[in-house]
Protein backbone atom coordinates (compact mmCIF):
# COMPACT_ATOMS: atom_id res chain seq x y z
CA UNK A 1 0.00 0.00 0.00
CA UNK A 2 1.09 3.10 -0.15
CA UNK A 3 0.69 6.69 2.01
CA UNK A 4 -2.23 8.33 2.73
CA UNK A 5 -3.38 10.75 0.46
CA UNK A 6 -4.05 13.55 2.40
CA UNK A 7 -6.46 16.60 1.21
CA UNK A 8 -5.46 19.35 4.09
CA UNK A 9 -8.67 20.71 4.17
CA UNK A 10 -10.05 17.65 5.67
CA UNK A 11 -7.78 16.89 8.18
CA UNK A 12 -10.01 17.50 11.77
CA UNK A 13 -10.05 16.03 14.99
CA UNK A 14 -12.06 13.94 16.41
CA UNK A 15 -14.32 12.93 19.34
CA UNK A 16 -12.26 12.24 22.38
CA UNK A 17 -8.81 13.97 20.60
CA UNK A 18 -5.85 15.46 23.08
CA UNK A 19 -4.17 18.91 21.13
CA UNK A 20 -1.43 20.28 21.65
CA UNK A 21 -0.31 24.07 20.37
CA UNK A 22 2.92 24.27 19.00
CA UNK A 23 6.03 26.24 16.73
CA UNK A 24 6.45 25.16 13.41
CA UNK A 25 10.00 24.54 12.88
CA UNK A 26 9.49 24.29 8.69
CA UNK A 27 6.62 24.81 6.43
CA UNK A 28 3.88 22.07 7.49
CA UNK A 29 0.59 21.51 5.95
CA UNK A 30 -2.22 19.57 7.69
CA UNK A 31 -2.14 16.00 8.17
CA UNK A 32 1.81 15.55 8.68
CA UNK A 33 3.59 13.47 11.48
CA UNK A 34 5.21 15.65 13.38
CA UNK A 35 8.35 15.34 15.80
CA UNK A 36 10.18 18.46 17.66
CA UNK A 37 13.31 19.06 16.98
CA UNK A 38 16.06 18.53 19.60
CA UNK A 39 17.42 21.84 18.79
CA UNK A 40 15.31 24.14 18.17
CA UNK A 41 12.40 22.97 20.57
CA UNK A 42 10.20 23.52 17.47
CA UNK A 43 8.16 20.83 15.10
CA UNK A 44 9.01 19.67 12.11
CA UNK A 45 8.29 16.14 9.72
CA UNK A 46 9.41 12.89 10.73
CA UNK A 47 10.63 10.30 8.81
CA UNK A 48 11.84 6.66 9.51
CA UNK A 49 15.52 7.83 8.63
CA UNK A 50 16.52 7.88 12.93
CA UNK A 51 15.33 7.52 15.87
CA UNK A 52 14.90 11.12 16.32
CA UNK A 53 12.93 11.72 13.50
CA UNK A 54 11.01 8.78 14.07
CA UNK A 55 10.27 10.05 17.60
CA UNK A 56 6.49 11.42 16.43
CA UNK A 57 4.69 13.66 18.53
CA UNK A 58 1.17 14.41 16.91
CA UNK A 59 -0.22 15.16 13.67
CA UNK A 60 -0.78 18.56 12.28
CA UNK A 61 -3.96 20.03 12.30
CA UNK A 62 -2.80 22.71 10.20
CA UNK A 63 -0.42 24.35 8.05
CA UNK A 64 2.43 27.29 8.65
CA UNK A 65 5.66 28.20 8.24
CA UNK A 66 8.73 28.05 10.22
CA UNK A 67 8.11 30.12 13.34
CA UNK A 68 4.15 30.38 12.98
CA UNK A 69 1.74 28.53 15.48
CA UNK A 70 0.43 25.01 14.83
CA UNK A 71 -1.93 22.69 17.00
CA UNK A 72 -1.14 18.95 16.72
CA UNK A 73 -3.27 15.79 17.63
CA UNK A 74 -1.27 13.59 20.43
CA UNK A 75 -3.91 11.18 20.94
CA UNK A 76 -7.48 10.44 20.04
CA UNK A 77 -9.70 10.28 17.35
CA UNK A 78 -8.55 12.32 13.35
CA UNK A 79 -10.13 12.27 10.59
CA UNK A 80 -7.14 12.21 8.72
CA UNK A 81 -7.91 13.99 5.73
CA UNK A 82 -7.86 10.60 3.65
CA UNK A 83 -9.54 7.26 3.39
CA UNK A 84 -8.32 4.84 5.89
CA UNK A 85 -9.16 1.11 6.23
CA UNK A 86 -10.63 -0.49 9.41
CA UNK A 87 -8.11 -2.41 11.30
CA UNK A 88 -4.97 -1.23 9.71
CA UNK A 89 -2.44 -0.31 11.72
CA UNK A 90 -0.91 3.63 10.51
CA UNK A 91 2.91 4.16 10.65
CA UNK A 92 5.68 6.61 10.16
CA UNK A 93 6.33 6.61 6.19
CA UNK A 94 9.90 6.42 4.41
CA UNK A 95 8.27 9.78 2.79
CA UNK A 96 9.01 12.72 5.17
CA UNK A 97 5.67 13.83 7.03
CA UNK A 98 3.77 11.22 5.32
CA UNK A 99 1.51 8.17 6.77
CA UNK A 100 1.90 4.85 5.81
CA UNK A 101 0.39 1.31 6.65
CA UNK A 102 2.95 -0.71 8.92
CA UNK A 103 3.41 -3.00 5.83
CA UNK A 104 5.42 -0.14 3.95
CA UNK A 105 7.76 -0.17 6.74
CA UNK A 106 11.33 -2.46 6.03
CA UNK A 107 14.69 -3.08 7.10
CA UNK A 108 16.60 -0.34 8.69
CA UNK A 109 13.24 1.93 9.40
CA UNK A 110 12.65 3.10 12.76
CA UNK A 111 9.17 2.17 13.66
CA UNK A 112 6.83 4.49 14.80
CA UNK A 113 3.13 3.57 15.16
CA UNK A 114 0.75 6.55 14.87
CA UNK A 115 -3.02 4.32 15.77
CA UNK A 116 -5.22 2.53 14.01
CA UNK A 117 -8.09 2.53 11.65
CA UNK A 118 -10.97 2.70 13.15
CA UNK A 119 -13.83 3.67 10.24
CA UNK A 120 -13.04 5.13 6.85
CA UNK A 121 -12.53 8.51 7.98
CA UNK A 122 -10.70 7.69 11.31
CA UNK A 123 -7.42 6.95 13.29
CA UNK A 124 -7.42 5.92 16.69
CA UNK A 125 -4.60 7.84 17.53
CA UNK A 126 -2.31 6.35 19.97
CA UNK A 127 1.49 7.13 19.38
CA UNK A 128 4.15 4.30 19.81
CA UNK A 129 7.63 5.42 19.37
CA UNK A 130 10.02 1.95 19.10
CA UNK A 131 13.55 3.88 18.98
CA UNK A 132 14.61 1.00 17.00
CA UNK A 133 15.40 0.22 13.32
CA UNK A 134 13.41 -2.72 11.91
CA UNK A 135 16.23 -5.34 11.67
CA UNK A 136 17.82 -7.40 8.56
Amino acid sequence: MADLIVTAGNVLAGTNAVTKSVTWGETITAGLAVYKDATSGRYKKASTASAALAAIEGISLNGGANGQPGTIVTSGNLNPGATVSVGTVYVASDTVGNIATSADNSTGDYRTIIGIGTTASNIAVNIQAGGVAIPA
